[in-house]
């Protein structure tokens, strides 16, 4: 008898590369949006996210990072895998598997009910435009303003470069990483300014 297991190739999984940079604030997001709209990008929205960084049971989901946004509150929201990166100069690259959820709370009580941890959330504020086949987004988070560019590898420098951002000093770290160090600072400087103070 045949067995019912059967090897399927995984064709919902895509290579990811972008290029992600720090902004002073919302007067660079500013001069960003006039270059967009002087060069006929079309916007694509704007939108809040709630996202949650889980962690997996089992060392099979160590190497990948498993991310559920919730879009404007939900109940609508994206689940996201990403592999390990790589790099091509500051251009990262990610194997990565993305699907609409249309329970994003739902969805997030099955992966808990499975195994899997909120290791850490944070919310991002999200405006979207599309420039000759880049997703180009300015992002707000707690811990600062960026600037993202998703799309063919080979244009990602020159577009940055099209808007005065050198390719040189894109950031290395995901949103995830640089929320995570952003929350163990604050819990430190919580812990530091709660501390009682030692007499002299």
């Amino acid at each position: 008898m045949a067995s019912r297991r059967q090897r399927r190739h995984l064709r919902d999984r895509s290579i990811e590369s972008e290029l992600k940079f720090r902004v002073s604030g919302s007067k660079d997001h500013k001069k960003l949006r006039a270059l967009l709209r002087e060069r006929g990008a079309h916007f694509e929205g704007r939108y809040r996210e709630e996202n949650y960084r889980l962690d997996g049971p089992g060392k099979a989901t160590r190497n990948t990072t498993l991310r559920l946004r919730v879009l404007d509150g939900g109940p609508r929201g994206v689940l996201t895998a990403k592999g390990p990166a790589r790099f091509e100069g500051r251009v990262k690259i990610r194997e990565e598997t993305e699907v609409a959820v249309s329970d994003a709370h739902a969805t997030l009580d099955l992966l808990l009910q499975l195994g899997f941890q909120v290791a850490w959330s944070y919310p991002k504020r999200r405006t979207q435009w599309m420039l000759d086949g880049v997703a180009v987004t300015l992002d707000v988070l707690e811990f600062g303003w960026f600037v993202e560019l998703e799309g063919p590898l080979a244009v990602l420098p020159e577009m940055a470069r099209s808007f005065r951002l050198d390719p040189d000093k894109g950031l290395r770290e995901s949103y995830s990483v640089l929320a995570r160090q952003y929350l163990a600072a604050s819990k430190r400087k919580a812990a530091k300014k709660g501390a009682p103070e030692t007499a002299a």
